[in-house]
């Protein structure tokens, strides 16, 4: 049997899913429950707010600027052997984080832990395109983006929970033990499989050139007073892309994928989306805390909802995009999440989870079921088969670098600096207003989703 007619609905099927689950899984959980331990961690090594936005913004760093290198090694050398070399260098970067004894060890841990999210992350879904029959491949996205997304919106309740309990250095060291059972099903039930036509060298200068880049450019963005690193990311980004234009088709990110207008249609949807969502879940759990007076385990259970629709709905959401496409699905979904962001924008001094949190958080769950398993299934569907690594790279890196922006550079807009975690009504005018222009964004990514991505791109997508 050909590992690319796999079914979704066989024995072989499910471990697959359940193991590619569980490694995106390890990293999406703990995106998510650092956030919560923010208040925590920050006192205890006495930083200030860019020591938060790093210790964030680190990991992002690296599994941005890395997660190319990553797909096209699973392409290369077999999806499943980089996989599980990502998830371990995961659990061994996650010990470091949780014996850090200062901000700078965090900090350097996070990087550590980036570039194992950056080598198993991809792997993920590639593992799905190239294992499962083409008519499986977009409920097994979507069944993977909800149970995924279970995982980043169980994370800040996981998160408060350790933070009440043992100490937010459990927050990282809880993945030892994730990690450990993803490496089992991974060697017990998990193909190998490879990109035959791959050929030439890797692209080391342009993964040098894509983290420096992004490093330049979050430093410059996090320390508005300091110019020059801004400058020298930009510069640095420049030489990336002409460097990229020079090497095709070898290069790190083949240009030819974007030749494809849905393909970067749907990377800019990304860019701006997760750029909003980045935001939203770095402060919420801060405003809880700091404004709202919730505990830790409150505030992790704040974004419960969202767990339970995108369980819920993301599986049939990739059914319905594969019967009527992803526009729709992509478009009223964006459109939703971003209502659920004016809706949190409320949420200050003295709020009641029952009327504000809860409707706003669900408001915002229920659009992101829609649009995220259809977003996923059309980046796949618009790039060729033996580019299935390095198309999710591609997506996963697009997503990582607009969180990674947008967390570094709103906070201090709005005025959340220095101390302003420890400061209730300085955080809650600098929180109220970011989430207003996070909703802004959701707009604009469902006006462009509307205006560029075709109805029939599932069935037909190089035409």
């Amino acid at each position: 049997m050909s590992f690319a007619q796999v079914h979704l609905k066989t024995a072989r099927g499910r471990w697959i899913l359940a193991a590619t689950v569980l490694g995106s899984g390890l990293t999406m959980l703990d995106s998510t429950v650092v956030n919560v331990a923010l208040p925590f961690l920050g006192r205890d090594l006495k930083t200030d707010m860019s020591g938060l936005q790093w210790s964030v913004n680190a990991y992002t760093l690296t599994l941005a600027g890395l997660i190319l290198l990553g797909g096209g090694l699973g392409d290369r050398y077999g999806r499943r052997k980089i996989f599980l070399i990502g998830t371990v260098w995961f659990a061994l970067a996650s010990l470091m984080c949780g014996l850090a004894t200062n901000i700078e060890v965090l900090i350097a841990a996070r990087a550590l832990q980036g570039v194992g999210g950056a080598l198993l992350t991809p792997g993920s879904l590639a593992i799905i395109q190239a294992s499962f029959c083409r008519d499986d491949r977009p409920r097994a996205v979507g069944a993977w983006s909800g149970l995924g997304g279970v995982a980043s919106a169980i994370g800040p309740l996981v998160g408060g929970w350790l933070v009440q309990g043992p100490g937010w250095r459990w927050a990282f060291l809880i993945n030892l033990p994730f990690a450990a059972l993803v490496v089992l099903v991974t060697l017990r039930h998990v193909p190998e499989t490879r990109d035959e036509q791959s050929t030439g060298k890797f692209d080391v200068a342009g993964s040098a050139l894509a983290a420096l880049a992004l490093a330049g450019v979050t430093y410059g963005l996090i320390d508005l007073g300091t110019p020059l690193p801004l400058i020298a990311g930009i510069v640095l980004g420049v030489a990336f892309v002409a460097l990229e234009i020079r090497r095709s088709p070898d290069a790190l990110v083949p240009v030819g994928l974007f030749k494809n207008h849905v393909f970067t249609a749907v990377n800019v949807v990304t860019l701006i989306m997760y750029g909003a969502m980045g935001v939203a879940f770095f402060l919420l759990g801060l405003q809880l805390q700091v404004v709202s007076q919730f505990g830790p385990i409150a505030a992790g259970s704040a974004l419960l909802p969202v767990t339970l629709l995108m369980m819920v709905l993301s599986a049939p959401a990739g059914e319905l995009a594969k019967r009527i496409g992803p526009r729709w699905p992509m478009t009223l979904g964006i459109l939703v999440a971003g209502l659920g962001f004016l809706w949190m924008a409320s949420i200050g001094e003295g709020s009641n989870y029952w009327l504000q949190v809860l409707p706003a958080v669900s408001l915002f769950g229920l659009g992101l079921s829609a649009a995220v398993a259809p977003l996923t299934a059309t980046v796949l569907a618009t790039a060729d088969e033996r580019y299935a690594g390095t198309a999710s790279g591609i997506n996963n890196a697009v997503a990582r670098t607009g969180s990674l922006l947008l967390v570094a550079a709103l906070p201090p807009m709005v005025g959340l600096v220095g101390t302003a975690f420890d400061q209730p009504a300085v955080f809650d005018v600098g929180y109220r207003l970011a989430m207003l222009i996070s909703a802004g964004l959701m707009g604009v990514s469902a006006l462009i989703t509307f205006l560029t991505i075709r109805t029939n791109v599932l069935r037909d997508p190089q035409n």
